[in-house]
């Protein structure tokens, strides 16, 4: 197929744009490279360096059949100190995705967010849970996500949203807002403390980059929104331990004051995905997190694609 990949040249849009070249798609890679890499971008792919807000011209010159649209500003410090700037990218850069698409009939899967959207969870959130945004980016990864669902009934478009869990594992940069796999990797190559914020018992649904792209490529032919996410729970303290463990490395353990507003418990109910995508996460913790520290060892963990 032609397919268009934007963020291509990041963390997940990286590997995503592996797993279309890997099955013989003709693969287009639109990235500003603000935070996306080059050396990211798999040498079968075409890298166009340019912003969402020219998407029309690129999905005219490739007359895409399918976007996999993964570019964002993801930092949620960012979308606090610049909400216009955040809203900017995530919704305005979708609604020109969206319009440029429906120009050419191409489907969009679309990189949402779960933790940001559900907010605090009392028990793990399936897609219709009360969603709760305590940021602007949560805010702006849901209303991207109202678009979506507004052009499928305006247009009989067939777009589909992912939220996503936390998502870890090779080429994920440990600096800016990265996840915690990636800074507590960081740390442990430095022979640094892993650095815990509040009493490191809040919980997230940590799932392995290479399932996140399974579900990708899978919600193709789809519509609606999905969880993309484990279902199992994982303590700060929890992983801080497993990270250490796989790395075979001991270093101190020091606390921080908790951050304002962090959420306590994050966890994604994946049931539909499974019903209906036949996602399921297949990486163990335990698993990925070795893919990932032998990303970092053999790398520096530098972000590049390395010898993944």
């Amino acid at each position: 197929m032609r397919a268009i990949v934007t963020g291509g040249a990041g963390f997940i849009g990286s590997h995503v744009v592996d797993a279309l070249v890997a099955r013989g798609d003709d693969v287009v890679v639109l990235d500003n490279l603000s935070t996306g890499r080059r050396e990211n971008v798999a040498d079968a792919a075409r890298l166009v360096e340019s912003d969402l807000a020219d998407a029309e011209a690129v999905f005219d010159e490739v007359q895409p059949e399918i976007c996999f649209h993964l570019g964002a500003q993801a930092d949620v410090r960012v979308s606090v100190e610049r909400p216009g700037f955040d809203a900017g990218v995530n919704l305005l850069g979708t609604i020109s995705v969206l319009e440029a698409a429906r120009r050419h009939g191409a489907q969009v899967v679309f990189s949402s967010t779960g933790g940001a959207i559900y907010g605090e969870c009392e028990e793990p959130a399936d897609e219709d849970s009360p969603r709760r945004p305590l940021a602007p980016y949560g805010a702006s990864k849901l209303s991207a996500e109202e678009y979506l669902a507004t052009y499928n009934r305006l247009h009989g478009t067939g777009h589909v949203a992912l939220r996503y869990g936390n998502v870890y594992g090779p080429r994920q940069d440990p600096h800016g807002e990265a996840g915690v796999v990636a800074i507590f990797f960081g740390r442990l190559a430095g022979d640094e403390p892993l650095r815990v914020f509040g009493d490191g018992r809040q919980t997230r649904d940590y799932v392995y980059v290479g399932d996140v792209v399974a579900a990708t490529l899978a919600a193709q032919g789809h519509a609606g929104v999905f969880n993309v996410g484990t279902g199992i729970e994982t303590s700060v303290l929890e992983l801080a331990d497993a990270c250490a463990r796989v790395a075979g490395i001991s270093v101190p353990l020091e606390h921080a004051p908790p951050r304002p507003g962090e959420l306590q418990r994050s966890v994604l109910d994946p049931t539909r995905a499974k019903r209906e995508l036949g996602f399921r996460a297949e990486t163990s913790l335990d698993d990925g997190l070795a893919a990932t520290w032998n990303f970092v060892r053999t790398t520096g963990g530098d972000g590049g694609r390395g010898a993944n």
